[in-house]
């Protein structure tokens, strides 16, 4: 008999709330829960297929050990023996500097998890903790550093009358300033109350069709873009004079800098039309609420940090935050109550301080360690040097960039443990794979989309929502996995540490379960959890009387829109020559820049095996405008040769008319290792392999070129076999 429950889905970090249909104790069904305040509803392609994803044939049951090459099972009792042991012995002859972990964003949906995780690692005393965060996008949290942040918050979407989006795509990706959580419902009911949106991406997304203004420009274009608008703000006088005059500083300087940034240069720069640059200025600035947010393309570009500081100067322009005797747009559920103030917040250290790594002179910064510097960590020799990897949630050989770098650090390591479901590409190089629980087989609760506010402006939950969901099913038979937080208590316990949670050390003579330790994680909250578990549909936990309090007295801190490491990379910006900007580097001329995209059917290298996910196989299209593909001879399903001054990779092109000329549009964290290339249509191709972490970084993140890489592109070898 078939029997329904709800769940938080965990295929991505959406956290949608749906309804499972179980037949004999198997999940055969996932629908959107239309009881549930948040998501209305909703749920994506991807999460309608966690049935496939419980029961897929290539999900790792056992924990796999590498012997003599090739992987063998393992009980896990045996397999955390042999890896505790390694440790210790590590630690004892390199210091526990050598041992490194790297969270990918498929641990975000585990909380327990995840903090277990970062407990084991401070409990060891190794500083070497990296995520997938320092990839993607350390410019929200470097730019808050240097701006600072409004206590209280951004104005909430659904009360905004204009927004801006920066390289975002939300309805796809569900990040970028439309909250995540049913974005499409949101964008209509926002589009029919009468909002108006404005779009800078060079494709013309499904968000781009909806905008009252398109900024169709060349990519990574966005610093240029994003001054000349806020050139035009200030020049037409169209900024909040009082909030500017009394909640910033840095005015002079900021106006004096974007002089430069007029209509005419931003358009020979960026190929967008003066015209337009000017109806997007105006349709933001003179609206009276809303936002601007920028998505992960942007990021991953030349000058993600510059790009997410401008965000933020033209949002404290147009006074854009929420003020004194406003509603609290969320206090929080399962995170302490948030009593926000009308305030700008002290700022804190934005790079340079605390753990230093021994590469390109990075240390930490406001966005964590930079998982960029971590291959060069494990392959530079000397005190210091990364020895053992532990990797949750992630697959770096193809997330991190400069895959070539990558392959050969992950071939060096003494210990590498990776916990996945499935013997990915970096499953395949490891020493360990422990297959974890999955998310019906798990406790689960919302608290981390609660948690990302801290991340970044515009982001988490909208309003004070909060779920939790039992475990639903038990692990197939005859399984032997372990939910992620069990690995590091397991180790930590062997090794004889104690772990701390939330300030409280663990008994580590306990066997806790994930309920005791989401208590854990969780005291405090303005919300018990006991009270959120009586909402099987998820609550909205509002609050009327819970409203922004005003400034306090004495206090003189202010958004800073003038800083001057972020004007004088500007000023940098305005002194790079338009033709070697256009697509030289060094020695090198390109044709075509290349930009990240997200795909609706997989999550980062998530999804690519199952079937209903596969509408094209499982490779990553090369998209190019259909012009560039007359002209270069190619047709739909050619092969491509896409090189960079770094690498060569191979592709599948196929036709987009939504995309510019001169560009060409992938999703990142295809592949496999380089050795696997000949299997292109089954796996795809790895866009890091054409960056180098060597070159053309930020100096305080680290981070990369990963997206607007400039490439040339060529036929291919047509013989590779589909």
């Amino acid at each position: 008999m078939a029997e329904v429950k709800t769940a938080i889905c965990r295929f991505c970090h959406a956290f949608c709330g749906v309804n499972v249909t179980f037949e004999g104790g198997r999940p055969v069904k996932v629908l959107g829960d239309i009881q549930n305040p948040m998501y209305h509803g909703y749920t994506c392609i991807k999460g309608r297929q966690l049935p496939e994803q419980h029961l897929h044939p290539e999900r790792l049951l056992e924990p796999q050990k590498k012997v003599g090459g090739r992987h063998k099972s393992i009980a896990s009792e045996a397999a955390l023996d042999e890896i505790a042991n390694k440790l210790s012995q590590l630690i004892r002859d390199y210091g526990p500097r050598s041992v490194a972990l790297y969270t990918g964003t498929y641990s975000f949906p585990y909380p327990a998890g995840a903090a277990m995780a970062r407990a084991f690692m401070q409990a060891i005393d190794s500083p070497m903790s990296f995520t997938s965060g320092s990839i993607d996008q350390p410019g929200k949290p470097m730019a808050l550093a240097f701006h600072g942040r409004w206590h209280a918050g951004p104005q909430p979407f659904a009360e905004s009358d204009v927004w801006m989006l920066v390289g975002a795509n939300p309805v796809v990706s569900k990040w970028g300033g439309i909250p995540q959580y049913n974005p499409g419902k949101r964008l209509h009911d926002a589009l029919q109350r009468g909002m108006q949106m404005v779009v800078i991406d060079p494709r013309l997304t499904e968000c781009a069709r909806k905008a009252a203004v398109h900024l169709q420009c060349k990519p990574g274009e966005d610093p240029t873009i994003l001054a000349g608008i806020t050139h035009l703000i200030i020049r037409e006088g169209w900024y909040d004079r009082a909030f500017v005059d009394a909640e910033s500083s840095g005015f002079e300087d900021l106006k004096a800098v974007v002089a430069a940034f007029t209509p005419e240069y931003v358009a020979r720069r960026a190929e967008v039309p003066a015209d337009k640059l000017m109806d997007a200025a105006r349709l933001f600035a003179t609206g009276k609420r809303g936002m601007v947010t920028a998505g992960t393309g942007p990021n991953m570009a030349p000058r993600g940090t510059l790009t997410e500081y401008l965000v933020l100067v033209i949002n404290t322009l147009c006074g854009r935050w929420v003020r004194a005797g406003e509603p609290m747009p969320n206090p929080f559920a399962l995170l302490p109550t948030r009593l926000g103030r009308a305030q700008a917040e002290p700022k804190p250290p934005a790079f340079g301080y605390g753990t230093k790594l021994r590469v390109r002179n990075l240390g930490e910064n406001a966005g964590g360690l930079s998982a960029a510097a971590l291959a060069d960590e494990i392959l530079l020799g000397g005190e210091g040097q990364v020895k053992a990897l532990l990797s949750v949630g992630g697959n770096p050989l193809v997330a991190w960039p400069d895959q070539l770098k990558t392959y050969d650090a992950l071939k060096h390591l003494e210990l590498s443990v990776c916990l996945d479901i499935k013997m990915s590409a970096t499953a395949k190089m490891s020493h360990y794979v422990i297959p974890p629980k999955l998310g019906l087989e798990t406790p689960a609760m919302s608290m981390p989309n609660e948690g990302v506010w801290f991340y970044g402006m515009s982001t988490g939950y909208p309003e004070p929502y909060a779920m939790y969901q039992p475990a639903l099913i038990d692990s197939p038979s005859n399984s032997d996995l372990l939910e992620e937080w069990e690995v590091f208590f397991g180790l930590a316990r062997r090794m004889g540490l104690v772990l701390r949670l939330n300030g409280q050390a663990l008994d580590m003579n306990h066997d806790y379960t994930t309920d005791e330790l989401f208590d854990i994680l969780t005291a405090g909250s303005r919300i018990p959890l006991s009270e959120v578990k009586k909402y099987p549909h998820g609550h909205i936990f509002s609050d009327p009387s819970i409203v922004v309090l005003p400034k306090e007295g004495g206090c003189d801190e202010r958004l800073d829109i003038g800083n001057a490491l972020m004007l004088e990379e500007l000023r940098t910006v305005r002194g790079e020559t338009l033709t070697g900007h256009a697509g030289y580097a060094g020695s090198f001329t390109f044709t075509h820049r290349l930009v990240s995209r997200r795909l609706n059917d997989v999550y980062n290298s998530s999804g690519r095996d199952i079937p209903k996910l596969m509408k094209n196989g499982r490779y990553n299209p090369a998209y190019m405008n259909p012009s560039d593909m007359e002209t270069l001879g190619l047709h739909a399903g050619d092969v491509v040769e896409i090189a960079s001054s770094r690498a060569k990779i191979l592709g599948v092109v196929e036709e987009a008319d939504d995309i510019r000329p001169g560009v060409i549009s992938m999703a990142h964290a295809f592949g496999d290792a380089p050795t696997e290339d000949h299997k292109l249509f089954s796996i795809g191709s790895n866009t890091g392999r054409l960056t180098s972490v060597d070159e053309d970084y930020d100096p305080r993140t680290g981070m990369p070129v990963m997206s607007a890489i400039p490439v040339n592109v060529r036929r291919g070898d047509q013989a590779i076999a589909r």
